[in-house]
């Protein structure tokens, strides 16, 4: 008589299950505190370009461009302040850029930090 083959038994264990959920919970948090730095990035980028090209084609003064600046940022909840843009002159144009850190907390005193450094000049 044959004696019967064992069978092995495929998948996750309960402990492989909770480790894989742990990782992908990691993952996730690490994923929605990037979000809101880079959304205010690119909003930021967007406005510094609007500001350039209204200076630009009005012959506006840099004291003009930072209130438009100042004004676009509250619409846009962005942090920079207009006294934090650097302007000058590259070719007869204006180009604003600016350069700061944002910080993401994530677990008790553990955070994420981002530079950043945006130019008017820079493409999306």
């Amino acid at each position: 008589m044959k004696s019967p083959m064992k069978s092995r038994e495929r998948g996750l264990s309960l402990i492989g299950m909770l480790l894989m959920a742990a990782l992908l919970g990691c993952a996730l948090l690490v994923t929605f505190k990037t979000v809101v730095p880079y959304k205010e990035y690119f909003a930021l980028k967007r406005v510094l370009m609007m500001v350039a090209d209204e200076g630009n084609s009005k012959g506006a003064l840099e004291s003009e461009m930072r209130k438009s600046y100042e004004l676009r940022a509250i619409v846009d909840s962005l942090e920079v302040r207009s006294s934090e843009l650097v302007f000058r002159k590259e070719g007869g144009r204006y180009v604003i850029e600016v350069e700061y850190t944002r910080k993401a907390p994530l677990v008790g005193n553990a955070s994420l930090a981002f530079d950043f450094k945006a130019s008017s000049t820079d493409k999306k």
